[in-house]
């Protein structure tokens, strides 16, 4: 694997938790979804979604949750942290050369400290900062000399990241991407329906993808009358993104509900 490769997958294992963040942390307040569609389907289709956005940010490690409805979430979350928090401490010590002052450095726990957040250093910052700190360790952000004011040359803030760390950050990254997008279900995966297909009976499958959105085929191929197109083997109807309003529709489902 390339040096160029890694940074990506990289960049974007860590810009996935990040964007499946806020998720997550919904997740961890609701049921486990044991129906059909599934919650991310069903959210994204309601018209005039007025739920609140996630605002409280701060590390699963400083809340408290008397009661999560959804513990495999809430687990998948507190690893996920763990893992990131953890990689940071660790770059930091190999390539961070900038004073703890400097709004940039990260800071490492302190058991030592006064309160909870002092103790967790920058981890109090929460995950999204921590993602984005080791993003920038991955690119060699902040790598070249700086000038000051007075024209005098400092040495840089971080030290360009040794070839094993990159790909320690690659493995550890993609590890936590991999279980933020199991936890949502959003992993590669095939579900068999309860519900049969309203045009054939036949058997309808979800087909879901972290990196696309889900789609579901009905069994009955060019038997099956559904008004959507055959896929490539011509072997089953495929509904789309597009096309799945309908087959919700036509199964009766309430989406509201759903959700």
């Amino acid at each position: 694997m390339s040096y160029a490769q890694a940074v990506q997958e990289t960049s974007r294992a860590l810009r996935t938790i990040r964007g499946r963040w806020a998720d997550l942390l919904l997740a961890i307040e609701e049921p486990p979804a044991d129906h059909w569609p599934p919650r991310r389907l069903a959210h994204t289709m309601r018209e005039g979604d007025d739920e609140p956005l996630v605002e409280d940010r701060a590390p699963l490690v400083l809340r408290e949750h008397p009661a999560p409805l959804n513990l495999g979430a809430l687990d998948t979350a507190l690893a996920v942290e763990r893992l990131v928090f953890d990689l940071a401490d660790t770059l930091a010590a190999a390539v961070q050369r900038t004073e703890q002052g400097d709004p940039r450095a990260w800071r490492c726990p302190d058991p030592a400290a006064p309160d909870s957040r002092r103790a967790a250093g920058s981890r109090a910052h929460g995950l999204h900062w921590a993602s984005v700190w080791v993003e920038g360790r991955v690119r060699d952000e902040d790598t070249e000399p700086e000038r000051e004011l007075d024209g005098t040359v400092s040495a840089p803030p971080f030290e360009v990241l040794p070839l094993h760390l990159l790909h320690e950050a690659r493995r550890t990254a993609r590890i936590a991407e991999a279980r933020v997008l199991r936890a949502l279900g959003l992993d590669q995966r095939e579900t068999l329906l309860p519900e049969p297909c309203p045009w054939c009976e036949g058997e309808l499958t979800l087909h879901s993808a972290p990196d696309g959105p889900p789609a579901v085929t009905c069994s009955g191929g060019r038997a099956c009358s559904a008004p959507v197109p055959l896929d490539r083997t011509e072997q089953a109807r495929v509904w789309e993104w597009d096309d799945l309003p309908e087959l919700i529709a036509a199964l009766g489902v309430d989406i509201a509900t759903a959700a």
